[in-house]
């Protein structure tokens, strides 16, 4: 059995992480001690250990909660459930970098523009193409 402390030691998180994971559903402690302590045994940390990792992956903790809803029920899923889940979040990410990219390009051309001297910024290029949206594409 583990305390709040010795479980986000052990996981390098914080016990913030996972007051917040529990107050999202994600965590349960298995039982509280008699002084009221959470405790949390093998099962949680690997829980934990998963939830991390899907984190790293960039999954939300919605679609954590349906991966974990999944993982408990293995045998009333197929496989390619979650292939396709995943495949999902990664045509979100391709999309969102497709977004970065824009604005990354946009922002290079407002630098472009711009001299950046000592002069007022009364007539700053960057400025006044943000305020006329000139130029800049999304």
């Amino acid at each position: 059995m583990y305390q709040i402390g010795e479980l986000a030691k052990k996981l390098s998180v914080t016990t913030d992480t996972l007051r917040y994971y529990e107050k999202h559903g994600l965590l349960k402690p298995c039982s509280r001690s008699e002084t009221g302590y959470r405790l949390y045994n093998d099962n949680n940390l690997r829980s934990l250990q998963f939830i991390i990792s899907a984190k790293k992956c960039g999954f939300t903790l919605k679609d954590i909660q349906e991966l974990l809803s999944i993982q408990v029920d293995k045998g009333s899923h197929k496989c390619h459930e979650v292939k396709s889940f995943t495949e999902h979040k990664l045509q979100q990410v391709d999309e969102k970098i497709s977004e970065l990219i824009a604005i990354q390009s946009s922002l290079k051309k407002l630098i472009q523009a711009c001299d950046g001297g000592d002069k007022s910024a009364a007539n700053c290029s960057i400025l006044t193409t943000l305020e006329d949206d000139g130029g800049i594409t999304y």
